[in-house]
């Protein structure tokens, strides 16, 4: 988990920003919001979410999934960079 580690700082601070949103979520509820602005609330924070795992799904692909030690064969650079963009994709 070293990646975690080293980007320690960055990664709680997105979880701070997705918790503001998650509260904004429950402000509109709590509010009465109109239902269109909560759902947008949701959306965004459904995406922050995704963005998040996005990127932790890709820092474990290149650094548990290849070997950071080892210089990756072009064909498993490839594979890899095929996945991050697949996964990218479906979390969209």
């Amino acid at each position: 988990m070293a990646h975690t580690i080293k980007e320690k700082e960055k990664l709680i601070l997105r979880v701070r920003r997705i918790r503001g949103q998650i509260e904004a979520v429950e402000r509109a509820l709590t509010h009465e919001q109109d239902c269109s602005d909560i759902l947008q609330l949701i959306t965004a924070a459904r995406g922050a979410m995704n963005g998040l795992m996005a990127e932790l799904l890709e820092d474990h692909v290149r650094f548990h999934v290849l070997d950071p030690k080892r210089k990756p064969t072009s064909e498993q650079a490839v594979a890899a960079d095929e996945l991050v963009d697949i996964v990218k994709a479906y979390l969209k």
